[in-house]
C-alpha cells in the first residue's frame, strides 16, 4: 500500500494549507447555544481541510479551454508526445509514423475506387461486362481494406510497446529530479503538492502517445476524405467544415466544463485519499478500535464523497445540455450539406457515382472532425498534467544540488560559525548566531527544549542543509564548497524517524553500499561487528534466515521487526558506515534500559575514530559528552561539560531538576 500522498515536510511550512469553513447551521429542533456577549468576537469557525497550491495555475488553464486555444495547442502536444517517443525508441516511432502515412493514402484510394466502382455498377450493359469493368475498382477496395486492416494492428502493437516506455522514462526523470534537489526543498509550501500533480502527469504520460494516435489516425482520414471531396466538387468541403463546427464548439465547451469540476473536486478528493488511507493504514487500526473513531471518520467520507457527487452532477447535466445544443446545431447544419449534395446531383454538376463517393467521403470528414475535437479535448486535459509534470521538472531542477568539487576526509573538526538558518516562510529562524565545534574523538550533545532547533543543526553540521547565515566548516573547507555525494558519504545518520526498508537484514544495515572486507564469507564481518555494537545481533540470530531474512511482513516470506529491533537495525546502519561525523538524533527512544545501557557505554569506543554529535532529551545519556550544547529558541544559551552545566544556574541545570524530581509514590 502506498503512503498517503500529502506529506508535511520538516520544515514550518506546510505541505497542505487550511482554509476555515463555515459554521454548520443549527438542527430546526435543536437549542442553539446563546450567542456571544455584545462586544465580545465570535468564536473562530472550525477549519477544514482543503488543498491550496501556491502558484497553482491549473484554474486558469480550464477557463482557457476554447476551441482557438485548443486548435493552437494540439500540435504542441503532439509534437511533444512524439518527442518523448523518440527518446525512447527512434524506429518505433519512425515505423508508427510511416504507418499512419500510408493508412491515409490507403483511406484517399479507396474512396476513389468507389467512384468506379459505383461508375461501372450503374452503367448500362450485361451484367458480367459490368462485374468485369468494376473488378479492378473492387480489388483495389479489397486491398485496401486488407492493409489498412494490417496497418491498424501494427500501429496497435507499436503504441503498446511506446507507451509503458514513455511513461518509465518520465517517471525517471521525476525522481531524478527528486532525489537530486536539496532536501530543503521540501520545506517549500506546496512543493509536496505539486510532487503528486507531477506524479498524476506520469500517470497519464503514456495515455498522451495513444491520443495523439487517434488525432493522427483522425487527421489523416480527414484529409484523405477531404483530397476526394474537392475532387468531386469544391463546394462540399466548406459546407462539411461548418457543419461540423457546432458540435466542435460544443464539445470543448463540455470538456472545460468537466475539466473545472475535476478542480472543484480536487480538495475533496485529496480529503477521500487522506481518509481511506487513516481507515485503513495498520499504524493507526488499534487507535481507531480503541477511540472508536471509524463511524466518525466514515461520516467525514461520506460528505466529502457528498461534496464531490453534487459536482460532478451539476457539471454532467451542464456539459449534457452543451452537447445537446451543439448536436441539434450540428443536426440542421448537416441537414443543409446534405441538401446542397441533393442539388449538384439534381443539376448535373456531379454524377451519380460521384454522389456515392461523396457520401462515403462526407461520412469519413465528419467522423475526423469529430475524432479531432473529442480526442483534442482529451488531449488538452491530458497536457495539462503533464504541464504540472514539466513545472515541477523546473522547479525541482531549480533546488538541485549545486556545490562544490572539494572531496572531504575526515572530517576531523567540524565547526558552525555565527551559524543562522530560517525554514522558507517562516515566522522567525530556527537558528540564530550558533557557533560551536566537535572534534574527531569527542561526543557533542544538543540538547534542549521542543523547538529548540536541535534536528535542524545536526542537519546543518552534517551538510543535508546550507547555512542561511554564517558557515558550516569541515577541516576549514565550507560545506558550501564541498562535493555533496563526497559529503554524505562520510556522514552516518540516525534520525528520530528512521527508515524501514522492505530489504533483508544485511541490506538494511548496509542500505546497499559495498560491503567491506575481503569478500566471501569474511565480507560479513563488518556487518556483524556493527550489529554487536548496536545489539542487533541479537535480533538477528532470532530471524528465520539470518542476514538473508527479508523484513517486511507485508512481503511474501517477509518477518516483521518490534519498534524497538527496528532501532537496533537502524543503529548498526550507521555504525557500519566508514563516516567521520555520527550523527544519533534521539537513538534510543525505543530500545529497552538494558539495550540503551549498551549504546552508551560503547558509544566512547565508536567516538575513538569519528566526531559524534548526540541530539536528545534524556539528559542522563549526555554524562558520555565531551561537550554540551544548550539551545533555546534557536539560541545557543549555555556551552560546557555536564558537570560545569548541571552546578550551574542555568536551563540545562533547570531541565536536570525537573527530570529527576521523580518522588517515589508511597502505598
Amino acid at each position: 500500500m502506498a503512503a498517503p500522498a500529502t506529506a508535511p515536510g520538516p520544515g514550518p511550512g506546510p505541505a497542505t494549507a487550511t482554509a476555515p469553513a463555515p459554521a454548520p447551521a443549527p438542527a430546526p429542533d435543536t437549542a442553539s447555544p446563546p450567542g456571544p456577549a455584545a462586544g465580545t468576537a465570535p468564536a473562530p469557525a472550525s477549519e477544514q481541510m482543503r488543498l491550496e497550491i501556491p502558484g497553482d495555475r491549473r484554474l486558469e488553464a480550464g477557463h482557457a479551454i476554447t476551441l482557438r486555444a485548443m486548435a493552437r495547442r494540439l500540435p504542441q502536444l503532439i509534437g511533444r508526445a512524439l518527442r518523448m517517443a523518440w527518446q525512447v525508441d527512434r524506429r518505433a516511432v519512425a515505423a508508427l509514423l510511416v504507418c499512419q502515412v500510408l493508412s491515409g493514402v490507403l483511406e484517399a484510394l479507396g474512396l476513389l475506387a468507389v467512384t468506379g466502382t459505383i461508375t461501372a455498377v450503374i452503367a448500362s450493359g450485361h451484367i458480367a461486362g459490368r462485374l468485369r469493368e468494376a473488378a479492378p475498382s473492387i480489388a483495389l477496395l479489397a486491398a485496401a481494406a486488407g492493409v489498412r486492416a494490417v496497418l491498424g494492428i501494427t500501429i496497435g502493437a507499436l503504441s503498446t510497446r511506446l507507451a509503458p516506455r514513455i511513461s518509465r522514462e518520465a517517471e525517471l526523470r521525476l525522481l531524478d529530479a527528486a532525489t537530486h534537489a536539496e532536501l530543503t526543498a521540501y520545506d517549500h509550501p506546496g512543493y509536496n503538492d505539486r510532487w503528486d500533480a507531477a506524479d498524476r502527469g506520469v500517470e497519464v504520460s503514456q495515455d498522451l502517445l495513444n491520443q495523439s494516435q487517434n488525432i493522427l489516425a483522425a487527421t489523416a482520414s480527414l484529409v484523405a476524405a477531404a483530397a476526394v471531396l474537392t475532387a468531386v466538387h469544391p463546394l462540399l468541403l466548406p459546407l462539411l467544415v461548418l457543419a461540423a463546427l457546432p458540435q466542435a464548439v460544443a464539445g470543448v465547451r463540455a470538456g472545460r466544463l468537466n475539466y473545472l469540476a475535476s478542480l472543484d473536486t480536487m480538495s475533496d478528493r485529496r480529503l477521500l485519499g487522506l481518509l481511506r488511507w487513516h481507515l485503513v493504514d495498520k499504524d493507526n487500526a488499534d487507535q481507531i478500535r480503541s477511540g472508536t473513531m471509524a463511524d466518525f471518520l466514515l461520516g467525514k467520507y461520506r460528505a466529502a464523497g457528498a461534496r464531490v457527487d453534487a459536482a460532478t452532477d451539476r457539471a454532467a447535466w451542464r456539459a449534457a445540455r452543451t452537447s445537446l445544443l451543439g448536436s441539434l446545431a450540428g443536426g440542421l447544419a448537416s441537414g443543409l450539406v446534405w441538401a446542397a449534395l441533393i442539388a449538384l446531383i439534381g443539376t448535373g454538376r456531379i454524377s451519380v457515382a460521384s454522389a456515392g463517393t461523396a457520401t462515403f467521403a462526407l461520412r469519413s470528414v465528419a467522423s475526423g472532425l469529430h475524432g479531432i475535437v473529442g480526442y483534442g479535448a482529451i488531449i488538452f486535459r491530458t497536457g495539462m498534467y503533464l504541464d504540472d509534470w514539466s513545472d515541477f521538472l523546473d522547479e525541482a531542477g531549480g533546488h538541485r544540488v549545486r556545490r562544490g568539487a572539494v572531496v572531504p576526509a575526515g572530517p576531523a573538526v567540524v565547526r558552525a560559525e555565527h551559524l543562522g538558518y530560517a525554514y522558507p516562510d517562516a515566522d522567525r529562524p530556527s537558528l540564530s548566531d550558533v557557533t560551536l565545534d566537535v572534534r574527531k574523538g569527542e561526543v557533542l550533545a544538543l540538547v534542549g527544549e521542543n523547538g529548540s532547533g536541535k534536528t535542524t543543526l545536526s542537519k546543518l553540521l552534517c551538510a543535508l542543509y546550507l547555512p542561511t547565515t554564517g558557515a558550516v566548516t569541515w577541516d576549514g573547507t565550507d560545506t558550501v564548497a564541498l562535493d555533496a555525494q563526497a559529503a554524505w558519504q562520510r556522514v552516518a545518520v540516525v534520525p528520530q524517524d528512521y527508515a524501514q526498508w522492505p530489504l533483508t537484514a544485511r541490506e538494511n544495515i548496509t542500505l546497499g553500499q559495498p560491503v567491506r572486507g575481503p569478500g566471501g564469507s569474511d565480507a560479513d564481518d563488518a556487518v556483524r561487528t556493527a550489529a554487536r555494537a548496536s545489539g542487533a545481533d541479537d535480533v538477528v540470530a532470532a530471524l528465520r534466515s539470518g542476514l538473508d531474512t527479508l523484513l517486511a511482513r507485508e512481503w511474501w516470506g517477509g518477518q516483521e521487526l518490534s519498534g524497538g529491533q527496528w532501532q537496533r537495525v537502524a543503529l548498526a546502519r550507521a555504525f557500519h558506515r566508514e563516516a567521520g561525523l555520527l550523527v544519533l538524533d534521539e537513538p534510543t527512544a525505543a530500545l529497552d534500559p538494558r539495550a540503551e545501557h549498551r549504546i552508551f557505554t560503547g558509544l566512547r569506543a565508536l567516538a575513538a575514530d569519528r566526531a559524534v554529535v548526540l541530539v536528545t532529551h534524556r539528559l542522563t545519556n549526555v554524562t558520555v559528552a565531551d561537550k554540551i550544547a544548550v539551545l533555546d529558541r534557536g539560541r545557543l544559551v549555555q556551552y560546557g561539560t555536564f558537570t560545569e552545566l548541571r552546578d550551574a544556574p542555568g536551563l540545562f541545570h533547570d531541565l536536570w531538576t525537573l527530570q529527576n524530581d521523580r518522588p517515589a509514590s508511597r502505598p
